[in-house]
């Protein structure tokens, strides 16, 4: 197989830089996270991108850096929160070893304090985090080979069990 060893999807806040580190370093490889590949690219925050040009063009922004780091990184990959928006890039995904990582919204408040630095929940973040999540858990899914809880759970125990569901084994 091509590609990442395991590429990491799931909303803002579930940890997926966190467990994609945790992962990395128990298998051994690198680590890599398309949001700071688009950061370091734009030379700005993907808040201000946002901002500055609208959600469409981070979308296409997005797209592009992850097809990027599907084809060039070889370790473990986190995959921005909308990620799987991107038909193209779901299809792309279908033949990776794609770990979704779930939360609800009381531990996503927990989490993020769904704060302002995350554009997409400026104005009712509760309410639109939930409406995020009905908009995307089902292309989680779909994208996923394995869904991988975090409620309640220290990032040890959700790399633990992502190891587990995946079957892979630690260096």
């Amino acid at each position: 197989m091509s590609g990442p060893l395991v590429v990491l999807v799931g909303p803002m806040g579930v940890g997926k830089s966190t467990v994609g580190g945790l992962l990395a370093e128990r298998l051994g490889v690198a680590y890599r996270d398309t949001d700071d590949d688009i950061v370091a690219a734009q030379g700005r925050t993907i808040a201000e991108i946002f901002v500055d040009e609208g959600e469409p063009a981070f979308r296409a922004i997005e797209k592009a850096a992850v097809h990027k780091a599907l084809t060039e990184h070889d370790g473990v990959l986190a995959l921005g929160g909308g990620a799987v928006l991107d038909a193209d890039t779901r299809a792309l995904l279908a033949g990776q070893r794609v770990a979704y990582l779930s939360m609800d919204v009381e531990e996503a408040v927990k989490r993020t304090g769904l704060n302002a630095a995350r554009p997409l929940l400026a104005v009712n973040p509760r309410k639109q985090w939930r409406e995020l999540m009905e908009a995307r858990r089902h292309l989680y899914e779909e994208a996923a080979t394995v869904v991988v809880a975090t409620d309640g759970r220290t990032p040890e125990e959700v790399t633990q069990a992502a190891l587990d569901a995946l079957e892979l084994k630690d260096a």
